[in-house]
């Protein structure tokens, strides 16, 4: 392993000591971010969603941008457009917040279909095409996403498509009452965020990414992802159930798990970790539930099949 995987430590304490008494969701995070993965945060407003992006942005010394989703935001305000510049005589590119490194769209299910789709080949390629011309996106690029799941009013629910481009889905929930009132002691936001110093570049974010792949996965690993797959296609409470990106994403996530843990191989605990926030959001349930219930009922469901499926010894 490479002397930064040993920095993430470091990365992790700094955004635990800003989003407190969340660990399991700061280190999720980390996983995605590690992954090259994209994450949707799930939750009610004012629990700390917008706090992770900027925490972890200034973790990893990277540029920041916040998208504020709206239903007249249009594709060129997320992408950018070529303005003539009447003294030169020519088309200049205005870049739009899109082409930043780690990207906050915030409350992403307020815009319209068509707004959320100039997410999808940033997402998916690291790249975005803006009146026929293709421009590759700065590496490491994140998207963190937010939306609200219990105010329906004047939302747009993300298509099957796009939460898929989302390595995990994870809610923050409210804080205990000792943590809340750590919080209510830690200053202002702007103070804790000050305290905040970059643990690793962005190039060795850059160089753990490319090295995840090396991670060994056991026969026995990837059968134990077979299986988890094919239970939820053969469940009769999931219509649609995890498909082949799925499970590769999955592999991808247990992979990045054992590298911020720092080890060179997976291990079952691995999967099981990652699972219910890798695959959750990928199913779409008979019973056709949405926001809170939706969320209770598909990550009850995985959690399930974990405990009905044998883990490899």
């Amino acid at each position: 392993m490479d002397e930064s995987f040993a920095k993430l430590a470091g990365l992790i304490a700094g955004v635990n000591g800003v989003l407190i008494g969340k660990p399991e969701v700061v280190f999720r995070t980390v996983v995605a971010l590690v992954a090259r993965g994209h994450l949707l945060i799930e939750d009610v407003p004012g629990i700390g969603k917008t706090l992770l992006g900027l925490a972890l942005a200034r973790s990893v010394a990277a540029s920041f941008r916040r998208i504020q989703f709206t239903n007249d935001l249009l594709p060129s305000d997320i992408l950018g457009l070529n303005l003539y510049d009447q003294r030169e005589q020519r088309f200049e590119l205005r870049r739009g917040p899109i082409f930043a490194q780690i990207i906050l769209a915030d409350e992403i299910n307020r815009s319209t279909p068509k707004t959320q789709s100039a997410l999808l080949e940033a997402m998916n390629e690291g790249q975005v095409t803006i009146e026929g011309e293709t421009f590759r996106l700065e590496r490491p690029h994140m998207v963190i996403a937010t939306e609200n799941p219990v105010e329906y009013h004047g939302t747009f629910p993300l298509p099957e498509a796009q939460l898929d481009r989302f390595l995990m889905r994870v809610q923050v929930g409210y804080p205990s009452s000792a943590d809340e009132k750590l919080l209510l002691r830690g200053g202002t936001l702007a103070e804790r965020l000050e305290r905040v110093k970059p643990a690793l570049t962005p190039e060795e974010v850059v160089r753990i990414q490319d090295a995840v792949g090396a991670v060994r996965v056991a026969e026995s690993l990837l059968d134990y992802v077979v299986a988890l797959a094919q239970a939820t296609r053969e469940d009769p409470r999931v219509r649609l159930g995890l498909s082949p990106r799925g499970s590769q994403a999955l592999c991808h996530a247990a992979r990045a798990c054992a590298a911020v843990e720092g080890r060179d191989f997976c291990v079952p605990d691995d999967i099981k970790r990652v699972a219910v926030p890798v695959i959750a959001h990928r199913l779409v349930l008979a019973s056709g539930q949405y926001g809170m219930e939706r969320i209770a009922e598909a990550e009850g469901l995985v959690a399930g099949l974990l405990e009905r499926l044998p883990a490899p010894g």
